[in-house]
């Protein structure tokens, strides 16, 4: 951090006191009497400590381009700092009758600590202001230099507030300009000119502005958890478990000591986030008082290892070995790389949730359904395959469809079916239960498979629609919830009901199979009149395809988080799953 100077910062409070006791002591003197003590005081004073007269001096849009052009980290931010001094009628924005107001030091501390939000501070401290502020205090008697250096301090403050501001509110990359990051949620629209203006109190606002404080409690979280891992760095990380260690609960090895120490062992293991309420010791590689090295896999570290597979997405059955010991030997300095990703996407949401939204992490496999700003339940989802992966984006709910209809997209046509088609058009479809139709919804009308050339087929050619019909056998399962949105993409039940079981779900061609549908169309169509549950049940019935639109269109995110702490307080880490971590890691490491 960069110093402020302390004597200019303590001028207005000792002219004040000095102003007091001239007022005090002339009460009762006359005009001259006064006039003469006031002028022996100032004469008095030592240099430097007489404030600055006259007004303060004013900008004008040509002088801020021309300072901020100068500085290649400052011309990003030129048209916030326009604003902000447009706003103000160009009025200079960091002092007060020539005094530095508090804020400034206030910020240029925040930015010394910029680190603990993942951030690299020496990105922000592109102006040395202690030689201004000393030349500032040395001109408080030449009125010309003064006001050149308070324009060119203002400036500078405010053109280095929104080079941070701009990294710490709306994040250091810009994910729309990386493809591989595939981030299509809608930005965070932080006005920084005004964020500023709160700061320096000429605005309210109920957002944490005035203390530079972050938008989300979910990124306060992680950065506690930051901090926590590079303590944890400094006293040397946690013991590596051999390679190819195999332990199932009971059995012995000398790798027992090892898992212990991960887990349970030092204060040097892991932080309460990650680990279960036990005894620790104070020296890194002993053993806790409470947890006696042993090569027995007993219960106690069996239930810290469970913990440990939950926390990182894992079955927890307590069986070492495989992908639990791969995760139990990620290196530190990657889950702290980790962790100041995920801060990074938090700078990217929107700066404010709606009251009620859905909100699916894709890594996490999860669906939150919040309502009034809490959870109201969570369940499990199938995201898409690898090569099929579901698209990071957000819209809104605007439909339920009942006993919906299948459209095949034309890549599973092309890649999957053509041949069968081919080979035995109408055979295929009866046995598919599907159609080919011309025409949407009730205005469709059947169309002869056996006209079509599937075999040449091209999808500049394809003018029809395939579909499955409502049933048992239909991919869509008994009920869909549409987001209208360019990617095709939409929540929906499924008949496989058993690859929920599996701890890690991505076997969709793309959308979101949901694990309780009739639960989230009931809680959806909550209100709306004539949609209970045996409604919904008998529209389900009678396999004809029905849309309900909703009361009011409901916000759902698809988002990317692989790193995140609960409301227990609980770090939980997941693979990455799309490479999206990986892509990130290129810019905001670069």
């Amino acid at each position: 951090m960069i110093p402020l100077s302390r004597s200019l910062f303590n001028t207005s409070f000792g002219v004040w006191l000095l102003s007091l006791f001239v007022l005090t002591a002339t009460a009762s003197c006359s005009q001259d009497q006064q006039d003469r003590m006031k002028e022996g005081v100032q004469a008095a004073l030592p240099d430097g400590l007489t404030k600055a007269a006259g007004p303060q001096p004013t900008l004008d849009s040509v002088y801020i381009v021309r300072y901020m052009t100068t500085e290649p980290r400052f011309k990003p931010q030129i048209d916030w700092a326009k604003k902000f001094y447009k706003d103000r009628e160009f009025r200079l924005g960091w002092f007060r009758d020539h005094e530095l107001v508090p804020q400034a030091k206030t910020m240029l501390g925040v930015i010394g600590k910029a680190a603990d939000e993942g951030l690299n501070p020496k990105d922000y401290q592109v102006v040395n202001f202690d030689p201004l502020l000393k030349e500032l205090e040395a001109a408080k008697n030449d009125t010309a230099r003064r006001s050149e250096l308070e324009k060119k301090i203002d400036v500078a403050l405010s053109a280095t507030y929104f080079n941070y501001a701009s990294d710490f509110y709306r994040g250091t990359v810009d994910p729309r300009a990386v493809k591989a990051i595939d981030w299509d949620v809608k930005r965070n629209k932080v006005k920084l000119h005004k964020a500023l203006m709160t700061i320096l109190k000429e605005r309210e606002s109920t957002y944490g502005y005035y203390d530079f404080e972050p938008l989300h409690p979910e990124y306060d979280r992680l950065k506690k958890a930051l901090a926590d891992y590079r303590a944890l760095e400094r006293k040397g990380g946690w013991p590596a478990i051999p390679a190819g260690t195999s332990l199932k609960p009971g059995a012995s090895s000398p790798a027992v000591a090892a898992l212990r120490g991960r887990l349970l062992g030092t204060e040097a293991t892991a932080p309460a986030s990650e680990t279960p309420a036990v005894a620790v010791s104070n020296t890194p590689g002993q053993p806790a008082a409470s947890a006696p090295v042993a090569q027995t896999y007993d219960p106690q570290l069996v239930a810290a290892v469970k913990d440990f597979q939950r926390l990182n997405g894992l079955k927890p059955d307590g069986v070492v070995g495989g992908e639990t010991l791969r995760e139990l030997n990620v290196p530190l300095e990657q889950r702290v790389r980790q962790i100041m990703m995920n801060m990074e996407r938090w700078r990217w949401i929107p700066k404010k949730f709606e009251p009620d939204y859905l909100l699916v992490n894709i890594p996490e496999y999860t669906l939150h359904v919040v309502e009034d700003g809490k959870e109201a339940f969570n369940m499990p989802v199938i995201v898409g395959k690898r090569l099929n992966a579901t698209p990071i984006f957000s819209d809104k709910v605007e439909f339920v469809v009942m006993a919906p209809y299948w459209n095949v997209p034309f890549s599973i046509i092309d890649k999957e079916l053509r041949p069968k088609l081919a080979a035995n058009p109408q055979g295929t479809l009866d046995r598919l239960d599907m159609e080919v139709v011309k025409g949407w919804g009730a205005k469709a009308t059947p169309v002869d498979a056996s006209s079509i050339d599937w075999a040449n087929l091209q999808q500049k050619d394809w003018k029809y629609t395939l579909r499955r019909r409502p049933g048992p056998k239909n991919d869509l399962g008994n009920v869909k919830f549409i987001f209208p949105n360019s990617n095709d993409i939409y929540l929906h039940d499924t008949p496989n009901d058993q690859l929920f079981s599996q701890t890690k779900r991505g076997f969709s061609h793309g959308c979101v199979r949901v694990a309780e549908p009739l639960r989230l169309a009931e809680y959806l169509l909550r209100n709306k009149a004539g949609w209970d549950e045996q409604a919904i049940t008998d529209a389900i019935a009678a396999r004809e395809e029905k849309y309900v639109t909703l009361p009011e269109k409901l916000p759902v995110y698809l988002v990317y988080f692989t790193t995140w702490v609960d409301d227990a307080g609980k770090l939980h880490f997941r693979d990455d799953i799309y490479g999206h971590d990986k892509s990130l890691a290129k810019e905001y490491f670069n």
